[in-house]
């Protein structure tokens, strides 16, 4: 692999981590700040729960400063990607599993592309930076 690609491939792996830590921290805010609001626009699976609104964003937002944290620590890359891209997996699989969003069945589904697409993103991250840090590893022997 030329040293272009290589580069190109690490600003793949950057922009994911800037967009979906980001991401992650902006809806654990606003999970906390306003969950009504949350709720309404977002969340609106069944009954309100605040509660379970805040366990949500007490998730969230630390994935979210996790993910921002990897840019700085670069061995954090994969163990952080591979952890968002379990949750972006699991979060699509209840979104296949329940699509009856308040806003009517479309609106699930379409979340579930969403979240299935996000999950393809964090993986190809994922597989970047676990292929970059095993070419920056000595071989041992």
């Amino acid at each position: 692999m030329n040293r272009e690609s290589m580069r190109t491939r690490a600003r793949l792996v950057e922009v994911v981590l800037v967009v979906s830590g980001a991401y992650s921290v902006f809806l654990g805010l606003f999970m906390l700040v306003a969950p009504g609001e949350f709720w309404s626009t977002l969340g609106a699976f069944g009954p309100r729960n605040d509660h379970y609104i805040f366990d949500n964003a007490s998730f969230e937002l630390p994935l979210g400063l996790l993910l921002l944290a990897a840019l700085r620590w670069r061995s954090w890359r994969v163990p952080a990607l591979s952890f968002a891209t379990a949750h972006w997996a699991l979060h699509a699989l209840s979104h296949l599993v329940d699509t009856n969003h308040a806003d009517g069945r479309l609106v699930g589904w379409l979340e579930f592309a969403g979240l299935a697409f996000g999950t393809v993103v964090l993986a190809l991250a994922c597989s970047t930076a676990w292929s970059a840090q095993r070419r920056a590893e000595p071989v041992s022997g």
